[in-house]
């Protein structure tokens, strides 16, 4: 494997060589750390930022509540970039840069599209704000191939969603199944891009998100107890 210091070679190939002889899989390092080992290198966040594309997993404390704003952690390696002919963009691979970024949310409506909370907002019963970000999800389609797509995700949905991939085809065939009258309700709901919970469905929805004992005093109060 070659040096990290090795001028010769690019500064995202440096970075991945680094990561792994310096850092250590598993292990947290500082932004400020990284700057301090490629003094002089310009937009060196976005250097390392770009083995994702790589499958290199390197968390924040978006993905990792462990993490403080300045800390990250480097996950697990993925492609050996520094390789020959290994660090070509793999096809299909999208890149998110700050505009890519600001049109997702926008089409997203800038929600969370797993449990609909905008940015801000607290999850129930805590103090915690939401935070907003692009994941990327595989997608398999109709002809089972798969694809990969951008979607807005709040810190808490995409942590505990990194493996998931969205099938397409389980939807359409879902959809087509349905009845005339339940078609009519899924449209409105998709037309809106929301669906509106009944009462019942509320209570029953802040029930489930009640700790142990509280749902113990709803069940007496319903006489389940």
């Amino acid at each position: 494997m070659p040096s990290w210091q090795d001028a010769s070679l690019g500064t995202m190939k440096r970075v991945a060589l680094w990561l792994v002889s310096e850092v250590g899989e598993g292990s947290t390092f500082t932004k400020e750390e990284l700057r301090a080992a490629f003094p002089g290198v310009s937009q060196i966040d976005r250097r390392m930022r770009n083995l994702r594309d790589f499958g290199w997993r390197i968390d924040t404390s978006r993905e990792d509540a462990g993490l403080e704003s300045h800390e990250q952690r480097f996950v697990k390696p993925g492609d050996p970039v520094w390789e020959p002919g290994r660090a070509t963009r793999k096809a299909g691979t999208i890149a998110i840069g700050a505009g890519r970024r600001r049109e997702v949310l926008a089409r997203d409506g800038y929600m969370c599209r797993s449990c609909g909370i905008a940015p801000g907002d607290t999850y129930a019963g805590t103090y915690e704000a939401a935070q907003l970000d692009i994941a990327r999800r595989e997608v398999v389609k109709p002809d089972g191939t798969t694809a990969t797509e951008l979607v807005t995700e709040c810190k808490r949905c995409r942590v505990g969603g990194k493996s998931l991939a969205a099938d397409l085809d389980k939807v359409l065939t879902a959809a087509a199944a349905l009845d005339s009258a339940e078609r009519s309700l899924l449209s409105d709901w998709v037309a809106a891009d929301r669906r509106e919970f009944s009462r019942l469905e509320q209570i029953w929805s802040d029930y489930r998100s009640l700790p142990e004992e509280s749902r113990t005093q709803l069940r007496a109060e319903l006489g389940l107890a």
